[in-house]
């Protein structure tokens, strides 16, 4: 069952710290999950949550480190001695403490290293920083466990076992040559059902999924989605294996990418959180309001510049706000199920089928909506021409913003530009300037106006 954070639980922690029963509080907290713990933390005030951090296990704090907000982290690590901190990355893998390392400042990082005990720890965590945090590289641990091809089953067992201990869960065994350059992988049960004598290179499988160092993160995440891997490999340049990544490390990268698409389809242009400031929050909303108001602008000027038909078809300016809300509906519909194809790899490109077969089902829906519409304007109104003229407009304007939806986050893909930006206010504002000029030109050639 998902642990609740509860407000007696809260009221007793409370109680302890002020009355600074440590023992206490490690009966409450102990039995708990690091991420349950983490949720109480976020729940208190910053002294009483850095109390509590100090009362507890550094083999359970550093846990917990990854699992705060980050502003609590941030507050908590600014709390802790050099020292302190390099005890907690001692008890984290090298992917993980290169996380909180690369949030310090160069002046404590340097510190915080050299006060580390594990001195070869401290070595991976510095080459882990070199890498950009949004690749392979960065993603990575190097906490993992390999064999050499020309080593006998025997010796390699004896190896593992080595390995293993710095090793929380081993997912796969990796087999490299004398120059360390990956070669395969190879498979447990081979190893228990094969003689002791006999050479790893004639057992292991030679076919495997590896990505580079420079492999960008939703890249990495997408491979590992589309083989449903646990872990995969890190090699450099040369073929080296210097790495792998874990399953755990790539939900993290499909959810803040997911959130980062998710801001983008509803216009706001960079990453904010709902505990940010004001001011963060203005500037991230601020830009497309402003874009959106200019575009709305521009369609107010083409409906003044059909004043003169909607005088005579009143009725014209009636569906004005229907023909935008369903254009805006429609293309961001299109553009939503496109921006889902790239993201997970089964669209790649401009696919004439998977155009034509978009194109149809709006034909279909705009056909349903515009005799609806013909319909209600008929029986309300008696203008059957008029009618006429709406309908056929509707049906072009939904064609043109499934065109627009389709197309647009295609361009944005090819041109290195995240195509979900296409999905929120793009699409909805560019419908409302060039659906409105539509809708009038085709209206005004039906009516011979």
């Amino acid at each position: 069952m998902e642990f609740k954070v509860s407000k007696e639980l809260i009221h007793q922690l409370e109680e302890h710290i002020v009355q600074k029963n440590d023992k206490e509080l490690e009966v409450l907290l102990n039995d708990l999950h690091h991420a349950d713990i983490a949720e109480i933390l976020d729940e208190l005030d910053f002294d009483e949550a850095t109390y509590i951090f100090r009362v507890l296990d550094s083999d359970k704090t550093a846990e917990i480190l990854l699992e705060l907000e980050d502003d609590l982290r941030e507050n908590i690590l600014s709390r802790l001695s050099p020292k302190e901190i390099a005890e907690e990355l001692d008890e984290l893998e090298t992917n993980d403490a290169a996380d909180i390392i690369g949030e310090l400042s160069q002046e404590i990082k340097a510190e915080v290293i050299s006060e580390m005990l594990d001195v070869e720890h401290a070595k991976d965590i510095v080459d882990l920083l070199r890498y950009d945090e949004n690749s392979a590289g960065g993603l990575m641990g190097k906490e993992l466990v390999k064999v050499n091809e020309n080593w006998n089953v025997l010796t390699c067992v004896k190896e593992m076992r080595i390995q293993a201990e710095n090793v929380s869960r081993v997912h796969s065994i990796y087999v490299v040559d004398d120059e360390n350059r990956l070669k395969g992988r190879l498979s447990l049960k081979d190893l228990l059902t094969t003689s002791t004598k006999t050479q790893i290179g004639d057992i292991y499988i030679r076919k495997l999924n590896f990505v580079n160092v420079d492999t960008e993160d939703v890249e990495v995440a997408r491979i590992m989605q589309k083989y449903d891997l646990e872990a995969i490999p890190v090699v450099d340049e040369l073929g080296r294996l210097v790495g792998r990544i874990t399953i755990d490390d790539i939900v993290d990268v499909i959810k803040d990418e997911a959130d980062k698409d998710y801001q983008l389809a509803a216009g706001i242009t960079q990453d904010v959180e709902s505990n940010d400031s004001v001011l963060e929050l203005t500037k991230a909303r601020l830009p497309w309001l402003l874009i959106g108001m200019v575009i709305e602008i521009v369609a107010s000027f083409v409906l003044k510049g059909n004043e003169e038909i909607f005088k005579l078809h009143s009725t014209l300016i009636i569906f004005v706000p229907l023909l935008s809300a369903t254009a805006g509906n429609i293309g961001v519909q299109a553009s939503a199920i496109v921006v889902q194809g790239l993201a997970n790899g089964t669209l790649k490109e401009f696919s004439r089928g998977y155009f034509t077969k978009e194109i149809t089902v709006s034909m279909i829906s705009g056909s349903i909506i515009s005799l609806l519409l013909l319909g209600y304007h008929s029986i309300m109104y008696q203008q059957y021409l008029v009618g006429f003229a709406i309908s056929i407009s509707m049906i072009v304007v939904i064609l043109f913003a499934a065109t627009l939806g389709t197309l647009v986050p295609l361009f944005l893909h090819k041109n290195k530009i995240d195509p979900a930006i296409a999905t929120g206010p793009f699409i909805t504002t560019t419908n409302d300037v060039f659906g409105i000029m539509l809708y009038f030109g085709v209206a005004k050639l039906i009516l011979g106006f």
